[in-house]
């Protein structure tokens, strides 16, 4: 008897999402799957790893009798932990999300769903960060788990060329109003930041980082142009984020004369 494939399922919105026991239970129909994810919220957290104090993992049941671990680190460390061996068995795929709140575009460096997925692929699996643009908490989210399932069967089923991975972003609207699937590239985030400054009950200076929420340029192909037309919007990722256009121009400037 075939033994079935493992699924490491994470997230940033920490354990206690609403969206985690819909996905559970939609990948267990593909594969066994596990949670391994953190105790709290880490969104925007960007790529953290945990060297200089101790981790915690700790056993809990999840609703369907199964075993989950909730963790005190950060998404990339849930994966590294299960990797290193607090999971007895090594996962097949691991997947991120699915996020409260879209990750497109430039969202990817302070993405804590795709940091989990990056780990992943630094640790040599294939991964798919899952996420929605203008989430409700309180939604159905059983299509867009159900899609997830079927997407995460078939790279179980094709696999993914090494050091890269899947951004998956769900459009705002209802599963119903769906539209499709898209093969996209990342688009351009505009961040419409602004500085907040005040004074704390001491006097003392105090900054936050408020403003709009950021908006992005629907260019036709990429990610926002996607989910605004109710597609969903499928990225293959690569780590190599190497500018190889640059290169033969950096030769050019003939740097070595600054020696």
């Amino acid at each position: 008897m075939t033994e079935k494939p493992l699924i490491l399922l994470t997230n940033d919105d920490g354990i206690d999402s609403p969206v985690m026991p819909v996905l559970k239970k939609a990948l267990n129909t593909v594969a066994e799957t596990v949670i391994f994810a953190p105790d709290h919220n880490w969104s925007a957290s960007g790529h953290p790893k945990t060297l200089h104090k101790m981790l915690r993992a700790d056993a809990i049941e999840w609703e369907d009798g199964s075993t989950a671990y909730k963790s005190s680190g950060a998404p990339p460390d849930c994966v590294a932990l299960a990797m290193l061996g607090v999971l007895e068995k090594r996962p097949s795929l691991v997947v991120s999300g699915i996020n409260l709140g879209a990750n497109m575009g430039y969202d990817l460096f302070y993405s804590g769903t795709v940091a989990a997925a990056v780990e992943a692929v630094i640790d040599g699996l294939p991964a798919i960060a899952f996420s929605r643009v203008h989430p409700v908490a309180s939604s159905d989210y059983s299509g867009q788990a159900a899609f997830a399932a079927r997407l995460a069967s078939l790279v179980l089923k094709k696999g993914l060329p090494a050091g890269t991975f899947l951004n998956v972003n769900f459009p705002a609207c209802d599963w119903v109003d769906v539209a499709g699937t898209a093969i996209t590239r990342l688009g351009q985030r505009v961040y419409l930041d602004e500085l907040v400054h005040r004074k704390d009950p001491r006097g003392r200076d105090y900054f936050w980082i408020g403003g709009q929420p950021p908006t992005g340029v629907p260019e036709h192909g990429t990610d926002f142009w996607a989910t605004e037309n109710n597609l969903i919007s499928i990225t293959p990722i690569s780590l190599d984020i190497t500018a190889h256009r640059m290169i033969d121009e950096l030769k050019r400037w003939q740097i070595e004369t600054l020696l």
